[in-house]
């Protein structure tokens, strides 16, 4: 029993349903070449994920039945390959309008094969929780799927087919098995969060001791809004050993080969912590930027580490002749910032420039002076200078087509340690979900990698050394108005990221005054954090689509 199996591991653009379909007639046609049986699609591949409310559309659950038919059609010439398709389908008898009690829509996966759709599978579990909300769109299935893969040697393999949340779960997996599943096939749109790729394997090793079947796990790839798939497909042989890993962050045709039972193929090597954080910020802001056709970005390099950070990401990207960094100095801007801002801007060869924001800030001042006289300058004048460079920057952005990057971090978001159309003001928030501790180490990190080939060390050795500062009034550092950032953010990841309560944080060793000024911060801030732009996500926990806190509450932990 010889076997070759293709994962289509590419990325899908949401709702480019022709473009997904000539991606998968493509993979199809290079896969029948050399001599694949079976092609695996990630989950929704036909209309990328997640489409959202674009599934309550008819007219798009429509043109996704069109696009299902076009594959099926124009790959009807490859004699004996079975193409599985993941995509949007109505429940049989469904009306062609939106039920409020029971959505007409499953999330399916069709077995496509000699220009006829053989199979057609429904997901049985649907995740309802952190980003996901499948149960707002789709009726659960309630049948097993196998279907039969002709080998090289003539003898059939029976595939039982699953949809990512299934395999986390016994029965779907069993219920295939006991219909005569052989291999287990899952398609798969897994978001990217640190650690989740080994959390798959780990789950998967589990889900092949139940059954006592080969397991292959194709995986989408790709940045769709503030979440992001990391691929990394890859199968285990019924012992639960893994048989091979395709590679992360990058598209692939990544062939497997099942013979004698056993699962092989090239094994892709894991990558570190900081290595995967810094391809998924990269892929978010390449795929975000790429996909909205925005012909560049552009952001305010301060001379600090956050933005120094957002410009090596962006160029990393883009590439530098997509990039601009702007350094608007303050009458508190160090001369240290300035020649910082400059060698870096020099160093990854973007265009750079320099806007004083002094003459604006002394016209807002006097046009305010009559009604601050005899009042004591505090936040109000900072925030006018955060908020001059927000108008300057949406400015070019307006004029010049490119979107501007904020540059504000985890750290800051939860605290509300930014300012609301100051340097909150912006189109994507490259690492809003970065805690402050990390974007040390990322920079650390990417001065010693050059994953890209740029052949520079991007970051001065100042700027990640030197205090963090606003520098917004005189001497001023971050930690100033927060505490140490160590401690700032292991609160925040307790509190914010893992549900602790505070009186289980103080018991865990850290200062109750700090805890309550941290909590009471995440709490006030959520006003600002609904109007932050969107911005990648790479832990368990974001603030966006699974953090959903009201803004007006009483409550009190």
């Amino acid at each position: 029993m010889t076997v070759s199996i293709s994962i289509a591991q590419l990325n899908f653009v949401v709702g480019d349903l022709q473009g997904n379909a000539q991606r998968i007639v493509r993979a199809a046609r290079e896969a029948h070449g050399r001599g694949v049986r079976l092609l695996l699609t990630p989950e929704l591949a036909l209309c990328g994920y997640a489409a959202e409310d674009l599934f309550l559309r008819p007219a798009f659950i429509d043109a996704c039945d069109d696009a299902l038919k076009a594959v099926a059609r124009e790959t009807a010439g490859l004699s004996g390959l079975r193409i599985v398709v993941g995509h949007p389908a109505r429940r049989p008898g469904a009306e062609r309008t939106r039920s409020v009690s029971v959505p007409g829509l499953v999330n399916a996966a069709s077995v496509v094969c000699d220009g006829l759709i053989t199979h057609t599978y429904a997901k049985r579990e649907l995740p309802n929780y952190q980003v996901f909300d499948e149960r707002r769109y789709f009726a659960p299935g309630n049948t097993p799927c196998v279907f039969d893969v002709p080998g090289h040697d003539g003898q059939l393999v029976k595939v039982g087919l699953l949809i990512c949340e299934d395999a986390w779960f016994h029965a779907p997996a069993a219920d295939a098995k006991a219909a005569g599943a052989e291999l287990l096939a899952v398609i798969n749109a897994s978001p990217f969060h640190v650690g989740k790729g080994g959390e798959r394997e780990t789950t998967m090793r589990e889900r092949v001791a139940d059954v006592g079947l080969p397991l292959v796990y194709a995986h989408l790839v790709g940045g769709q809004d503030e979440i992001v798939f990391e691929g990394r497909s890859f199968a285990l042989n019924a012992d639960g050993a893994l048989a091979a890993r395709a590679p992360s962050f990058s598209e692939a045709a990544f062939d497997v080969a099942l013979d004698g039972g056993r699962l092989s193929g090239a094994m892709a090597p894991e990558g570190s912590v900081e290595s995967d954080l810094w391809h998924a910020l990269v892929m978010g802001v390449r795929d975000y930027i790429g996909k909205n056709g925005f012909p560049g970005a552009l952001l305010g390099l301060s001379g600090g580490i956050d933005s120094a950070l957002v410009l090596a990401i962006a160029v990393d990207a883009l590439g530098k002749d997509k990039v601009r960094a702007v350094m608007m100095p303050s009458p508190y801007t160090a001369d240290i910032s300035w020649i910082d801002a400059r060698d870096m801007a020099k160093r990854l060869g973007v265009r750079y420039g320099e806007i004083s924001i002094r003459p604006e800030f002394e016209a807002f001042k006097a046009s305010l002076a009559g009604e601050f006289a005899g009042l004591k300058e505090d936040t109000t004048e900072e925030n006018i200078q955060a908020r001059i460079r927000g108008t300057l920057l949406m400015a070019l952005s307006n004029k010049f087509g490119s979107i501007v990057l904020t540059t504000g971090n985890k750290s800051e978001m939860a605290t509300g340690y930014c300012t609301l159309y100051g340097d909150m003001a912006g189109g994507f928030a490259v690492i809003k979900d970065v805690a402050k501790t990390m974007v040390f180490r990322l920079a650390r990190w990417r001065n010693a990698h050059d994953p890209f080939g740029t052949g520079k060390d991007p970051i001065p050795e100042r700027i990640i050394t030197r205090p963090p500062s606003a520098e917004l009034r005189p001497d001023q550092t971050d930690q100033d108005s927060l505490p140490e950032y160590e401690v700032l953010d292991a609160i925040i990841e307790r509190y914010m990221e893992n549900d602790m309560d505070p009186a289980q944080i103080v018991a865990a060793g850290y200062p109750q005054a700090a805890v309550e000024q941290v909590v009471r911060l995440i709490r006030i801030n959520e006003y600002k954090r609904r109007q932050s732009p969107v911005g990648v996500r790479v832990t368990h926990r974001g603030f966006g689509k699974d953090w959903r806190y009201p803004i007006t509450s009483k409550y009190r932990s």
